[in-house]
This record gives C-alpha cells, structure tokens and sequence, in this order.
C-alpha cells in the first residue's frame, strides 16, 4: 500500500507524538532508517553522506509524485545555484546506495524534461520511539500490492560441495529473470540466503520477508545426471500451487543454469498471474485498487467475447485513472481497443482506432523500458499506425530486456507478420508456446502461427495451429480466417465453404479490407485464399 507524501514535521511537535511517528522505510532488503539518519541492507549498514541521505529521504516521502529539479535544490540546497551535473552526481550516488544505477533506473527513475520520482515498492514501519533497527528488521513488512516472491536457496541433495554451486548460482539466476517482470515484487538474493542451510517454515518464511509466494527446490546429482525439484507454495495458506522435477545431463553447468532457468520462469509466471486473478475476483468489487483493476481486466480479455473485451476495456482505463503512473495499464487498454477493431466488436472502429494510438503514447510516456508495455505497443503500432519497422526494434528489445516473458516472444511473432518476416514469425510462436503451452490465450499464439504458415505457402500446417486455436477457444473467430485460406488454397472446397460458414456466423460483418486490410502486402498468400473462398471484399 502506498501513503501520500507529508510536509516537514516541526521539531517541537515531532517531539510530542515521537511515539506515533514513522522511523522507518523499507524496500527491497533496505531499511532506511530517517530517525537513526541511517541506511542498512539486510544486517548491514551502508555508508550514506548526509546530503545524500537528505535526498533519498525526500524521493521516498514524496514518491507519490514526480518530483522536479528546483523542487530537490530548494529542499536540499536551500534553494542555493547548483549545476545539473552536481544534481546528477548526487543521485547517482543515492542511486549507487540503494544498489541503484542511471542506467537501470529500478528505484531512482528520470523522467526527462520533468523531474525524478522514487518508484521502488516501500513500507512503512511505524513504532514507538526508542526501537531499535534491529527489532524493526524482525517485525512483519506488509505484503506488497503487487505479487510478491522470495526464492529460497535450493537444498543440495548430493553430498557433493561443488553442486552447491551450481546450486545457488541457479537461484541467482531464477532471482534475476524473475525480476525483470516489473508487475513482481522479488526479495534480493541476499535476503533470501538468509535462510540457506536452516529449516524453515515457508509460512514464516512468508511473514518475515513480506512475500506471498516462496519458490524452494532442492537438487541432487547421479550417475552424470542432474535432477532439480522445484515447487510453488502460498505463502498464507501453505497450499502448493506449482511443483515440477527437471532431469539434465551434466555437461555444460552455465548451459544447464540457463536452460532450468527459463524453464523454472516460464512456468511460474503465468501460474502467479493467474493465482492473483483468482484471488482478485474473490474480492469485494467496490473497493478496488488499480492492480485490483488490471487483474479483473486481464480476466475478462481470456475469452475474448464482445461483452468479455467491452469490460476488460473499462477496467482497464479504470486501472490507468487510478494510477496514472501505471504504464502497463494503459498499453493494455490500448490493445484491447486495437483487438475491439480486429475481431469487428467495435461500434465505431475509428474511434477504437484513436483511442488504441493515443493509449499507447501514454504508456510510452510513462515508461518505455518496461519490455511488457513495449510487448503491448508493438502490435498496436504495427496495425493502427502502419509502422513496422518501429514495432519489429520495439519487440526485439522487449525481448532482450526480459527473454523469459512469452508475451513479448508472441508480440514478436505478430510484428514479424506485419514486418513480412513468416519465418521470424514462427519462431517467435514457437518460443511462445514452448515457454507457455497452458496460457489462457494461446490461441492467439496458434492463430498468428496459422498466419505466418500460410504466408509460407506451408497450408497443411497452417491447418493443425488454426484447428487447434479453434479447439481452445470455439467462439474466437480469427483461426477460421486461417482454416478458410489453407483449405482454399488446397482446393479443398467443401471444407473451406463450411470454415466460411463459421467464420461468418461469429463475424457477420466479417470484409477483408475491415479485418484483413486493403493492399496489405505482408498477408498477400492469407488474402488470396479469402479471396478464392469468395469471401467479400
């Protein structure tokens, strides 16, 4: 939960209520401690100068805003001339504090031409004078809004030192990708090895951290092989959401790290995401957060219906009017709206059209480093904008941020249809689907895979993806545009009239050049066989 930022307290009066006041911030694994003026990580102080501790106490108590230059130099400067390159060296150096860089921006984001906003996830710890920091660092942190995950160190079952190694550089590595998801809250490794070689109990586990979710495994070598277990637990409950076993020969240590890695992500990103969406449709609708907002927003886009696609939308722009430093809310609203326009649900496609540009601008605005709204925004510029080019580079670095998130791996795959790149395209799905063959929406994964093999000339297969899409979800009407193409292009008449049928029983208004394009040259092969089909133009 996040506080509004409060004025300067007068001493006096600070002296009166000490008992109630707050003397503590905590992020990550950092207690910033603003009675003590002291700054520790983990068990650990951290030398802070006290100009620099001055402006990370003013970041964090105004984080609900984006602060300016001359806002920093009248409170830390006493309004006194400072030139941008002492400003700037001052925050790197805070940056630098807090584990922090100008490059990375995770706490300590720039907002050109604005101002600097501390965007970090923080606690508040209230209690009564005279604690100590130490005591603080014991007391239960509230659970984030957002998901929240602590990987434990794995237990090594071997009896052999050296898979110790390889055991802990493995969770390292699982930390690192799972922190490249900015919608998680994941504990630092150094928090979480604080638990290495002790029994635990996840539910404590839980509490101390402030996590909702622990991952834990354990790994045992034999006989040239390599097996790790892994599992998901609930942090509250103790229920087990996610546990799988990955069997590796024991060749390349790094290769394996990696190919466990993506594995071991893969399958529980999109398992956390669909637990939170339960758990937010449990709650009670009219005291909803913007998260609260997004997660129902994601629920009603699974089936993808006029009436489901209508109110993800609302949510959506709700989640953005909440938060409107909520990048991620807009760039998903933005492609709703473009998806309102393609499966022909919308009442006035131009004002759909307007509206999906102007979204993902926003999201751009807000943060365009975020490889999930980049995901987001390729397609819709690809398609509303015409602008391909852009969206191909846009998903390439989407996917070089964070190359363990399938969205943006299926982002890539659509662009790459629209760049007129099939085979880019069909491996992107692949990797996809490989990454996430349960997603709620792999049909349109299968769908832009049935695209991009008809381009290929590749019909036969085309049929299987778009078959299965339809078998995933019946009412999705785009795999019948691919089922109609291929089985035209085969001459395949019978088959193609009755996928025609279909396709215009769930889009009555279904035209190629209102959902395929005129002249779009990219899906030249999927046109023709509309055509052949006799499908109106």
């Amino acid at each position: 939960m996040r506080f509004p930022a409060r004025p300067k307290r007068h001493p006096v009066i600070g002296a009166l209520i000490q008992g109630i006041r707050i003397l503590r911030y905590l992020f990550e694994d950092y207690a910033f401690d603003t009675d003590r003026r002291e700054l520790h990580r983990g068990a650990d102080a951290v030398s802070i100068a006290p100009q620099v501790f001055d402006l990370l106490d003013f970041l964090i108590r105004n984080r609900e805003r984006v602060v300016s230059k001359d806002d920093l130099i009248d409170a830390i400067w006493n309004g006194r001339s400072v030139s941008n390159a002492a400003l700037t060296t001052r925050l790197n150096v805070a940056r630098s504090a807090i584990g922090d860089s100008g490059e990375e921006q995770r706490l300590i984001k720039t907002l050109p031409r604005k101002g600097f906003r501390f965007v970090g996830e923080v606690r508040e710890a209230r209690d009564a004078a005279g604690s100590n920091l130490g005591a603080a660092r014991e007391s239960a942190p509230a659970l984030p809004e957002k998901p929240s995950i602590a990987v434990l160190p794995f237990e090594n079952m071997s009896g052999d030192p050296e898979q110790e190694y390889f055991a802990d550089g493995m969770v390292e590595e699982i930390i690192t990708a799972l922190s490249r998801f900015k919608w998680l809250f994941v504990i630092a490794r150094n928090s979480s090895f604080t638990f290495k070689g002790k029994m635990v109990d996840v539910k404590e586990v839980g509490r101390r951290l402030g996590v909702r979710y622990v991952l834990e495994g354990s790994v045992r070598k034999a006989s040239g092989k390599v097996r790790i277990v892994g599992q998901l637990i609930d942090a509250i409950t103790g229920a087990n959401i996610w546990a799988d076993r990955f069997e590796r020969d024991m060749t390349d240590v790094f290769a394996l790290q990696d190919e466990v890695t993506v594995a071991v992500v893969s399958a529980i990103q999109p398992k956390l995401l669909q637990t939170e969406i339960a758990l937010a449709a449990r709650r009670r609708p009219e005291n909803l957060t913007a998260y609260d907002c997004f997660l129902r927003a994601m629920q009603q886009f699974y089936p993808m219906t006029r009436p489901s696609l209508a109110e993800a939308i609302r949510l959506a722009h709700r989640a953005f009017e909440l938060d409107p430093q909520f990048g991620f809310a807009a760039a998903l609203a933005g492609g709703f709206h473009l998806l309102n326009v393609t499966l022909g649900y919308a009442d006035d496609p131009k004002f759909d059209r307007k509206e999906a540009i102007r979204l993902v601008r926003l999201a751009l605005s807000v943060d365009d480093g975020d490889p999930e709204i980049l995901a987001w925004v390729a397609p819709v510029l690809a398609v509303m904008a015409g602008d391909s080019e852009t969206s191909v580079e846009m998903t390439d670095r989407a996917v070089a941020l964070n190359p363990n998130s399938f969205v943006a791996w299926a982002s890539r795959g659509w662009v790459h249809i629209f760049g007129a790149e099939p085979e880019e395209a069909v491996r992107s799905f692949e990797r996809a689907i490989r990454m996430n063959p349960v997603d709620p929406v792999a049909h349109q994964m299968l769908t832009g895979m049935g695209f991009a093999l008809i381009e290929l000339r590749r019909f036969d297969d085309a049929i299987v993806a778009a078959k299965k899409a339809q078998r995933q979800n019946p009412s999705y009407p785009v795999p019948y545009r691919c089922l109609v193409s291929a089985f035209a292009h085969l001459g395949r008449t019978a088959e193609a009239r009755e996928a025609t049928s279909r396709l215009l029983e769930l889009d009555p208004t279904f035209t190629i050049s209102t959902r395929i394009g005129r002249g779009r040259s990219t899906l030249k092969v999927l046109t023709d066989g509309l055509r052949k089909a006799g499908l109106p133009e």
